[in-house]
This record gives structure tokens, sequence and C-alpha cells, in this order.
């Protein structure tokens, strides 16, 4: 799979690239950037105030037909609010969504406002792909976003996207556990360390391990490692603290305090609901599978918000709106976007699909402050609590699949295995800046 979707998007980025270089630029004829449009209905429509009828093509990703009722309800509001201007949406599943972005652009036709993962949305911005809003937007509408989450696809001080719909992880504990260890779970761990030495109190006092993970490359921008140099051109893990955080992971998992093990999704599942270990990392999503295969444990569990690491950020995984430079409508596309990433929209959208907004103001709003007592309901509470230390860390090439892969390989020969620690690194450093120059 990541082979070929490395093909495809190198594919992508070169026919992007020689469509910008032919046409010299977007091609549209784009006004002075509207500072003080704020895409808000009402107050926008003198800004695309159009002498010719303008029509937006917007491309989400999956969403109908579940959210049909939402979204023409907003088209509706912003065309009735624009006069001159009309939307038409479009839907792909998320395979094919990149293959219909590559023909539409590569036959003159691109769409207006696109629904893209921040992964590719980078790799479209870097590569010039993609409108910079920052010349549309206010400091007001930049400074909407957790900041984080609205950062992780600026470069070079120009914003590529607009974040929409996010979401963070969060720390579930078997609260019997921890009180049996003599851990107080009405006052969690603060940070990455304190969970260690609270997962080695559990292992102690109860002889449950305190968590199991996956190994993956995720682990080491949470410590703070950059994966690739600022320019993406080169490995940059290979480093005294790269060493120093999987030496103290393999000592862990010697103390049995981390399980010895590269454990998926359903591995971790089955691990907490047979209380072989007294936390979870994970999303929201985890309750679903905790309450129908372990009730007892299910009813038992309290969710808090994720320790951060050395970094001290949180890793969300964010979806947002982009307008391709190809768009013949970027004034009005930007506004579109900005509108259905406003905070009334983004509160509404979270309520329906039980997401979590990027937008700063939507997280007042009672649905994210109060809880019911459910673990349905503490996991939402303390996800929305974690948004203000959360980015979306993402490599930023064509090439990040792969990358990913050595990495993981790299850490499973050291942790499962018993590699040497710098041999491996010095050996995924050579493989990865292989990797780069083949692919980028």
């Amino acid at each position: 799979m990541g082979t070929n979707r490395k093909g495809f998007t190198v594919s992508l980025l070169l026919t992007m690239s020689m469509l910008l270089a032919a046409c010299g630029g977007n091609g549209n004829t784009k006004g002075t950037p509207d500072a003080g449009s704020t895409g808000e209905p009402g107050t926008g429509a003198e800004a695309t105030a159009a002498a010719e009828p303008v029509k937006l093509e917007f491309w989400t990703i999956a969403l109908q037909p579940t959210f049909n009722d939402y979204f023409n309800n907003l088209i509706t509001q912003y065309e009735d609010s624009h006069p001159g201007v009309t939307v038409e949406w479009k839907d792909y599943p998320y395979d094919a969504i990149s293959q219909r972005l590559l023909t539409s652009t590569a036959s003159g036709k691109s769409p207006d406002v696109v629904n893209l993962n921040t992964e590719f949305a980078s790799q479209l911005g870097s590569k010039g792909a993609l409108l910079n809003l920052s010349e549309y937007l206010t400091d007001e509408q930049a400074k909407s976003y957790f900041e984080g989450i609205y950062n992780s696809t600026v470069f070079d001080g120009k914003a590529y996207a607009l974040p929409w719909y996010t979401g963070t992880e969060v720390l579930f504990m078997n609260k019997k556990l921890v009180e049996k260890a003599g851990l107080d779970p009405a006052n969690p761990p603060q940070t990455r360390e304190e969970l260690v030495e609270w997962a080695r109190q559990v292992h102690e006092k109860t002889g449950a391990a305190g968590y199991a993970q996956q190994l993956v490359s995720k682990l080491f921008p949470i410590d703070g490692i950059s994966i690739l140099n600022e320019d993406k051109t080169a490995a940059a893990f290979n480093t005294p603290e790269a060493e120093a955080m999987i030496t103290q992971m393999r000592d862990l998992m010697k103390e049995g305090v981390v399980l010895k093990e590269d454990a998926d999704f359903s591995k971790q599942i089955q691990y907490f609901s047979g209380e072989q270990v007294a936390f979870q990392l994970s999303g929201p999503t985890f309750i679903n599978f905790i309450k129908t295969s372990a009730p007892d444990v299910y009813k038992n569990t309290i969710a808090v918000p994720l320790p951060t690491g050395k970094a001290n950020l949180r890793l969300s995984n964010s979806m947002n709106l982009v307008v391709p430079q190809k768009s013949k409508n970027p004034q009005q596309a930007v506004e579109f976007a900005a509108f259905l990433t406003n905070a009334e929209n983004q509160t509404a959208f979270s309520k329906a699909a039980n997401t979590l907004p990027s937008s700063k103001a939507s997280i007042q709003d009672p649905f994210f402050t109060e809880s019911d007592g459910s673990l349905e309901a503490e996991a939402k509470v303390a996800s929305s609590q974690s948004l203000d230390k959360a980015t979306d860390y993402m490599v930023g090439v064509p090439s990040a699949a792969d990358i990913n892969s050595a990495l993981a390989r790299g850490l499973q020969e050291i942790l499962m295995n018993g590699a040497d620690i710098k041999e491996t690194l010095n050996k995924v450093e050579k493989e990865v800046n292989t990797i780069i120059s083949q692919g980028s």
C-alpha cells in the first residue's frame, strides 16, 4: 500500500508542478486579499459581490450521505448571504479523492475547496500546489484556530490549509488497579515521566503492566525528536536524545512496566480488557471496543488528558480545507472555507459528528465542558481540554509512509529482537536518506 501510494503521490506532485510551471502561477484573476472578510454569512457578502456569477466546487471525504442535512443547510445559508455565488458539493471516498484531484487538475478543472488530511496538504503546500491562505486571512481569523493545529500546515510563514475537525488521544485508566497501587486517580500524571512512575508503581503493587504500545514513528516527535531536518532533505532522528528515548523504553520493557510487544490497537484492547495493563493511550473510539469486550472494566475506567512527552505537545489528527492554486475563484473559495471552519459551524459539526473542533471558541460550548459522568463524556471533555497542546506532526514528503515504516522496523529490531541501538539508528538513517533521495 505504501509503495503504491508513494508512486501515486509523486506522480501527483510532478503533474501539479508541471501545470504550475506551464501556467505561470495560479492563472486566476486574484484580486486584493480581503483582510476584512470573516467568511460569515452576511458579513462576507460585500467581499464576494462578483460581477459575474461564481460557482464553487467543494470536495469532501466520505461525509455523504450521513451529513447531507448539515452541509446542504450550510451551503444554502452561504449562497443566500453571498449573491451570485453557488456551491456544488461533491463527496469521495478517502482513497479516491487524491486521484480525483490529480485528474481534475491535469484537465484544467480544479475544484475550489478540498478536504485533505494534514500529511497530503503539507506535501502539496510545500510544492506550491495550494493557495497561500495567509494573504487572505485576518489575524483574528488565523488566531481563532488552535495554534499548534493551525501551524501544522504553515511553511515559511504561509498557511496552506484551514484546520477543520480533529482528534487527540486521552489517557484511560483502570481505576481499580490504580487505587490498588496506592495512586490517586483524581490527580493523574501530567507528563510521560510521571506516567512511567505510575506504571512502575502499578507493576510493583499489582503485578499488572503499566501499558502496551505500538512501535511507531510518532514516538520520536512526542519527545521532540524531529524525523527529518527542517527542509526535509535528510534524516534528523539519529541523535543522543533518540538513543536515550529508546534505551528508556527497552529498560521499561525489561522491568515489565511496559509490555514487551509491538501491540497494535486490537492487542491493546485485549490487554486492557483483561486487566493486564492499567493504562491505555488512545482516542475515544477505544470506548466502544472496551464497552463491548469487557463491560465490567468499562464501568471501572476513567479518562483524563494525555500526559505530554519532552516536546510538551499532544499529537492530533486533523482534517483540513485547502484551496488549490488552480482554483478559478480563490477569493470566494477562501471565504467559503473560512465560513465552514468558523467557530459556530465547527461546533455544530462536532455535535453532529462527535469530533473535536479546531476553533478555540468552540470548546467553550457546554457540549465540550460538561460531563454527565459517563466515560464517553469524560473522554470528550479530556480531549477538548487537550487541544491547547495539540499539533499534527507529519513527515511532509511523498515518501512519508516508507519513512515511517523504516523507523517502525528499526524500533522492532531493537526492542523485540535485541539489536544494538546505535548501529540500528545508523542503518535506519541511511535507509531513510536513500528513500528521500529516490522519492521526493
